[in-house]
């Protein structure tokens, strides 16, 4: 087996190297080693959104990852395929586009692997062409991957168009191939696991299932306090009531976690009127495709570790090197309480009718 199949292990070449080693899934199930990584694989995706550190054995690296895709199966929770394929398709993007990462694979050429090579994968070679200093994608191509990408940079009406094909930067290749991933990594889950396979893993899915559980917990705060808030929301929030404009990441992740704890798109559209560039329906139509209301993922907002990585992780304090999500230091912010807590929305209310 290749280093390069345990590192990109959606590739058809990693899956044609586990078909020629005659690995069952009983085998993948009764290997202790790989359960135990296939299980971290799908746990790190609901705590943090990426897959774990890699094994250093290529073997167990690489077999942790269909094996991974069965628990998913047997979990069957459309929230957790959307959320492992994502973290999947995020590991390899990293990978992919570090600089230190293509620096320590320049000296093994079959370990590296470009954007060329993911065109080619994905059989996109034909629809994406370099120009200049970005690409140009076939408009056939560009809809479908960039359906679900959150900002309004992606729509077709802000993008040049010309002779059917979009003009791209590297960057936005980059993020289009991610989605490409994610959509390989969930093809055709949830898969028909044999009944003797779902027995051996039964204790294994049941916990992740328990893992499933506590974040859908997160998901039933409906109390808006500031105060609480973890400090990069807490800034982000600031940035917005000042009217300073956000990049498209940190608009997103101060909106999917105002959603998240129970605000209603007309309350986060009302936060975001102070803004000079203001645009109601822009706004609506991002805040409604983040609730799930006019797209058919319901977003949830970034772990800590992509926070970190947009640069949208401030002034950290005691909490946070205690948790992995936004979500997970507001609940426990709340539950720390040691008064009772008054929501935002109903001071706001008492100071409107005060005001009557």
């Amino acid at each position: 087996m290749e280093r390069q199949h345990a590192r990109y292990p959606f590739l058809d070449d990693a899956r044609r190297a586990v078909g020629e080693a005659n690995f069952d899934l009983q085998s993948l199930a009764d290997d202790e080693r790989v359960r135990e990584r296939a299980t971290e694989r799908v746990e790190r995706a609901l705590d943090d959104g990426t897959v774990g550190n890699p094994s250093r054995d290529a073997r167990v690296e690489l077999l942790s990852y269909p094996l991974a895709r069965v628990l998913v199966s047997l979990a069957d929770e459309h929230v957790l395929t959307r959320k492992y394929a994502r973290a999947e398709a995020a590991t390899a993007h990293e990978r992919l586009t570090d600089a230190e990462s293509r620096r320590e694979l320049k000296s093994a050429r079959t370990e590296r692997l470009t954007s060329e090579d993911l065109l080619a994968e994905f059989d996109l070679a034909g629809s994406v062409h370099a120009d200049g200093d970005g690409y140009r994608v076939a408009v056939g191509t560009y809809l479908p991957l960039a359906a679900d990408m959150w900002g309004d940079e992606w729509r077709l009406v802000n993008r040049a168009l010309a002779n059917g094909e979009v003009s791209i930067s590297n960057t936005d290749l980059d993020d289009l191939l991610r989605k490409a991933i994610e959509r390989r990594v969930a093809e055709g889950l949830p898969l028909d696991v044999p009944d003797t396979i779902a027995g051996a893993l039964v204790g294994t899915v049941e916990e992740i299932r328990e893992t499933l559980a506590d974040l859908d917990l997160t998901r039933d705060i409906d109390t808006v306090v500031p105060e609480r808030f973890p400090p990069c929301m807490k800034a982000l929030l600031d940035s917005v009531q000042k009217g300073e404009h956000l990049p498209h990441h940190s608009r997103f992740a101060i909106t999917s976690f105002l959603a998240s704890i129970g605000m209603s798109t007309d309350e986060i559209i009302d936060l975001y009127m102070v803004n000079p560039g203001f645009g109601e329906e822009m706004t609506r139509y991002q805040t409604d495709h983040i609730r799930g209301e006019t797209s058919p993922t319901e977003y949830s907002p970034p772990s800590c570790a992509t926070m970190q990585s947009y640069g949208d992780c401030v002034n950290m304090d005691d909490r946070c090197e205690t948790i992995s999500h936004p979500m997970a230091y507001y609940e426990k912010a709340i539950d720390d309480a040691d008064e009772d807590l008054t929501d935002w929305r109903d001071e706001e209310g008492d100071a409107e009718s005060e005001k009557a």
